[in-house]
């Protein structure tokens, strides 16, 4: 896809000092280190969007010295756009920069009609990671996922597909997404066997959502594998947005989304707590759940989505948090009703 840039900018030169104040962290005991903060393309980056906001947000965060840019193969949307355009703005602005830029994407969900359009299959990914190479106009991208476990195919066949395209050099690092503790455990020995770098498992994870304290970061800590939390900001409930109802056109006023207005009439006594403890510490609710996320075991980087420069930039300013106190971290825990 060419771009037409009839906007009058100007030629962009990226920001000198774009590692100065980024804080980048191993992905468990790999070599590899990820920005604190990377950057997700499952909203925002489709054909449904604009482009050119699009790649001001991508030249934002390569400024920033967020160099981790997270795809899959049916983000959008429609399915694959994302990637399309993603390989658009690779092109015309970061062609010098691939080599410090770290890519991911993932297959496992619907991308195409019929019997091998999605799951674990070999036949499924490996088809997939090619048409992926092929709209983003790569050789290789850095971390390939399967996006989701599939009862429906046996587990070697699904890591052997991963081992296999890292063999090949279309892949880098192996990662995995949604695997529950136990899976993560047969995971991370065969590829271990099987001399496969597996370095990262995607998990939702947020201040509202901590189900993966239930035994998966022991296994990934004991397993020496990153994580790195989808959903930080829990679709944008553990925002300000919505400390005073529910805006129009925001995500919960619309249908068919993955907020409801139920969800956040609901939530609605937590999120004022919390975000007077975030006002206490000198930070937005965004910027205190990101901060905390980043001081649970196992995690190396939080995945956040944005809709402009400005929002990006903002959530970034969470590594600039003091240190939280035992008080604050015990005060979270009761306004959520968790035990500290």
């Amino acid at each position: 896809m060419d771009i037409n840039d009839k906007t009058g900018s100007t030629v962009w030169l990226a920001n000198p000092e774009r590692y100065a104040h980024m804080r980048y962290q191993p992905a468990g005991a790999a070599g590899l280190r990820l920005p604190a903060i990377s950057l997700g393309l499952w909203h925002n980056f489709g054909f449904v969007d604009d482009l050119h906001t699009a790649r001001a947000i991508l030249r934002t965060a390569f400024d920033l010295g967020i160099v981790h840019w997270d795809a899959a193969n049916n983000y959008g949307p429609p399915y694959g756009s994302a990637e399309q355009n993603l390989g658009a703005l690779l092109r015309s602005d970061f062609a010098a920069h691939r080599d410090e830029l770290l890519i991911a994407t993932k297959a496992g969900f619907d991308m195409w009609p019929g019997p091998y359009g999605n799951g674990g299959s070999r036949k499924y990914l490996v088809s997939s990671l090619d048409q992926s190479l092929e709209r983003l106009g790569l050789d290789y991208v850095d971390v390939f996922y399967h996006h989701r476990p599939d009862p429906d195919t046996p587990l070697e066949e699904t890591l052997g597909a991963i081992r296999d395209v890292i063999r090949q050099g279309k892949a880098l690092y192996a990662g995995v997404s949604n695997y529950d503790p136990a899976l993560t455990q047969s995971t991370i020995r065969y590829f271990r066997a099987e001399g496969v770098p597996f370095v990262l498992h995607q998990a939702r994870y947020s201040l509202l959502e901590r189900r993966v304290e239930q035994g998966l970061l022991d296994v990934l800590v004991a397993g020496g594998v990153g994580c790195i939390a989808f959903s930080p900001l829990a679709q944008g409930l553990l925002t300000n947005r919505y400390l005073d109802g529910i805006p129009p056109g925001s995500r919960a006023a619309r249908p068919f989304t993955y907020l409801s207005a139920e969800t956040v009439q609901d939530r609605l006594p937590v999120l004022r707590e919390l975000a007077a403890l975030a006002s206490a510490r000198g930070q937005s609710l965004a910027q205190m759940a990101l901060a905390w996320l980043l001081t649970r075991p196992a995690v190396c980087s939080v995945l956040i989505g944005a809709s402009s420069p400005a929002q990006l930039a903002e959530n970034v300013r969470a590594l600039e948090a003091v240190p939280f106190s035992p008080d604050e971290l015990e005060r979270i825990d009761a306004a959520l009703g968790s035990p500290p």
